[in-house]
């Protein structure tokens, strides 16, 4: 009965995604980047099929990530509002069945921006490196996910919620550049001890998302077995963190 529910939940999530006319807005974002990509195709002077490839994947990926994690954030919200969540909640089973019905719904659609995103990328890459950088940018849209959701239940404020992603996105995506910089010689020769013990924690605390969906693996290629294992590693550690504060949120709340 809770796998039964699970996979009913996951199966309206998907559909409320679809008649929201999200699809057809990836599809617009997805051709504003080509577009995009192609005036600077047409503008560079020097290696212009490289800064094409480069600009697109980076669009592609910030957009994948941003529709999908204000998706998460409007559609829970509107069912909060809407009274379904709790009534979902009041229900016989667990609250886990709850959450792991939306994460597999979520995690479901999330696979339609990357098949996208990859088939795209193979038109301008070897298609094993456009496998590889499309597998990482799944993996990146399954933590953002993730983190939309823990932000829901625990915050339920869309903008809280929409300022935590987004603060999250930004630094998960520059730490390894912040912890570079705070360990760099100063111009007195001293070293950011202090910063770089900061930026080492979070960088700890942090999943290292610089190294997923890398636009220079469709680029120059590159894209290893040793860098897809640690980064499967590192996504399952982190998902598995953020789930179970997910969880403990969720069992705390009252109806």
């Amino acid at each position: 009965m809770a796998m039964h529910a699970s996979c009913t939940i996951a199966r309206y999530t998907v559909l409320e995604a679809l008649r929201n006319r999200w699809l057809w807005l990836l599809l617009g974002l997805t051709l504003a980047a080509i577009g995009l990509s192609s005036l600077l195709d047409a503008m560079a002077l020097t290696e212009s099929r490289q800064l094409q490839i480069s600009l697109l994947s980076s669009l592609l990926r910030l957009a994948s990530v941003f529709l999908l994690t204000t998706f998460v954030i409007s559609s829970m919200a509107r069912e909060a509002a809407d009274k379904g969540q709790q009534w979902l909640l009041a229900q016989a089973y667990p609250r886990a069945t709850y959450l792991a019905g939306k994460l597999l719904g979520y995690a479901v659609l999330a696979l339609l921006p990357v098949l996208l995103c990859g088939l795209l990328a193979c038109c301008y890459a070897p298609p094993l490196q456009a496998g590889a950088w499309a597998l990482a940018l799944l993996c990146e849209c399954w933590i953002m996910l993730a983190f939309a959701v823990l932000c829901m239940v625990g915050l339920q404020q869309i903008p809280a919620a929409l300022a935590a992603c987004s603060g999250f996105y930004l630094l998960a995506r520059s730490i390894g550049t912040l912890q570079l910089l705070a360990h760099g010689s100063r111009p007195d020769g001293s070293q950011g001890s202090a910063a770089g013990l900061l930026f080492d924690l979070l960088g700890t605390l942090l999943p290292h998302l610089d190294r997923y969906a890398r636009s220079d693996w469709l680029v120059y290629g590159g894209a290893s077995l040793h860098d897809l294992a640690a980064m499967l590693l590192q996504t399952v550690l982190f998902l598995a963190l953020l789930i179970l504060a997910a969880l403990y949120d969720l069992y705390r709340k009252a109806i």
